[in-house]
């Protein structure tokens, strides 16, 4: 199953020309671009933003896995689960019937969002060193402060901004380390687009 598996993403990890020392693959290009798009209809609050949002993470996961980063490949998947609730959510709104808006998360909800990213980072950092993860600190807080900024994005909360550009500011130092210059490029893009966003956002924010 596993060969058969290899076999499959195999392509995906060809090197198509190399950029600044980095070996830049289809799965690393193909991530660049649809996550710039994805950020993009983000900030437009567009629903296509989700299943742009999932390719990227079937990217990126063979990116990431090939790299080692354990737990952002872990990731991954997580954000193909949220994603497709997300995609959801935003259509048909927590009752079932209404499109979500963009609101502002409560001070509680905030609250249970940093304790999640305190707690979670110090638990997935011990999983990760043992799991010989080649970051496990930064790699475990980046996995963290992401999972909350979805959850917060599948909401429609305009707080999910910060812990994006929390997260993108530890991803562009971290990458460039792993020499995966092509993706740090996009989370500086992706940086810039999420301070866009936040200002997009606190234009339309309901309450």
């Amino acid at each position: 199953m596993l060969d058969w598996l290899a076999q499959l993403v195999q392509p995906l990890n060809a090197t198509l020309f190399v950029l600044g020392g980095d070996a830049v693959s289809w799965a690393e290009l193909l991530g660049f671009v649809t996550g710039g798009l994805c950020v993009a209809l983000t900030v437009r609050r567009h629903i296509a933003n989700f299943p742009v949002g999932i390719a990227n993470c079937l990217f990126f996961l063979v990116l990431f896995a090939s790299a080692r980063l354990w737990a952002d490949a872990g990731l991954q998947v997580l954000y193909i689960a949220l994603g497709f609730a997300g995609w959801w959510q935003w259509r048909y709104g927590n009752t079932g019937r209404t499109p979500l808006v963009v609101t502002r998360a409560r001070p509680d909800q905030i609250g249970w969002c940093v304790a999640v990213v305190v707690a979670g980072t110090a638990l997935l950092t011990v999983i990760l060193r043992a799991a010989h993860d080649s970051a496990p600190f930064l790699d475990a807080l980046t996995t963290c402060l992401s999972l909350v900024a979805q959850w917060l994005l599948n909401g429609k909360y305009l707080q999910t901004w910060y812990f994006w550009i929390a997260a993108d500011c530890i991803y562009v130092p971290l990458y460039l380390s792993r020499d995966l210059n092509l993706t740090a490029a996009i989370y500086l893009v992706f940086l810039a687009l999420c301070l866009s966003g936040l200002q997009s956002w606190r234009k339309v924010r309901v309450s």
